[in-house]
């Protein structure tokens, strides 16, 4: 007896985009075939998604539930297309709209609750986003410690220009220490720092950086010049005492440090 074995060896481009809509890899690779080639049968889709017949019919319901294909019947064999890729702002608007229409409600909930003695860890690139939130919401001053210019990892670097037009809506301040190898390695981080920045003695450069603003203290490990390792993870502190010691702290190493060379003429 022959036992023959479907796998799917066919990927989507946009995988990683249609699964922050919830799709599963074969409603993916399915939804853009459709995409690709207009209206298809499900024997079609099998063939040229190499996606199991059985699977296909499971797939294609629940892309139909979402709204992002349509059936069209036929006396023969139905018929499966896909809907404008325009569907998904819809998407998000949708989610904006309920979003907005509850975000007081949670502000309220968040704010009944005291927030002055947390510490906790922020890991990876959505904790980064999370990071970066903080630093707009609390709207002070931020002081960075062996800064290394890992707003510019390419993991996190696509939600930067987005900060960046936050940072001067609200006009922060920011002084930053810089590992000595930035001015070397990764000079581009430069322009969007502003002018308040110095270099760390070379022998002082360390994996680890330290971020305080407002009452926050943030550790972050694992920091490469240009952005981080594989794994990275950030230790917050919320404590206004910590964080006034670690600015003072800040100001010793800041006048310690000389002034950049390009700064001095």
């Amino acid at each position: 007896m022959v036992i023959l074995i479907t796998t799917n060896n066919t990927n989507s481009m946009y995988e990683k985009v249609f699964a922050q809509f919830g799709f599963s890899k074969n409603e993916a690779i399915i939804y853009e075939a459709l995409l690709r080639e207009g209206e298809l049968s499900v024997g079609d889709i099998a063939q040229k998604t190499q996606v199991h017949r059985r699977n296909v019919y499971d797939s294609l319901k629940r892309l139909i539930e979402k709204g992002v294909v349509f059936e069209i019947l036929s006396p023969h064999e139905n018929m499966y297309q896909a809907v404008d890729p325009h569907k998904f702002r819809e998407f998000i608007q949708e989610k904006q709209d309920m979003l907005d229409r509850v975000l007081p409600a949670l502000d309220k909930l968040y704010a009944s609750v005291p927030h002055k003695d947390d510490v906790f860890v922020y890991r990876g690139p959505e904790g980064w986003k999370n990071y970066m939130r903080d630093m707009i919401r609390v709207g002070e001053t931020a002081y960075f410690i062996g800064a290394k210019g890992m707003w510019l990892d390419e993991r996190v670097k696509h939600f930067f220009p987005h900060f960046s037009e936050e940072l001067k809506e609200k006009k922060l301040d920011f002084y930053h220490l810089f590992d000595a190898e930035v001015e070397t390695e990764c000079p581009e981080i430069i322009p969007y720092v502003g002018k308040k920045y110095k270099f760390l003695p070379a022998k002082y450069s360390t994996k680890a950086a330290i971020d305080i603003f407002g009452d926050h203290v943030n550790i972050l490990s694992n920091g490469v010049i240009g952005g981080f390792g594989q794994e990275f993870s950030f230790t917050v502190i919320v404590n206004q005492d910590i964080a006034d010691a670690f600015k003072t702290w800040f100001q010793l190493l800041w006048d310690l440090c000389p002034e950049p060379k390009k700064n001095s003429k």
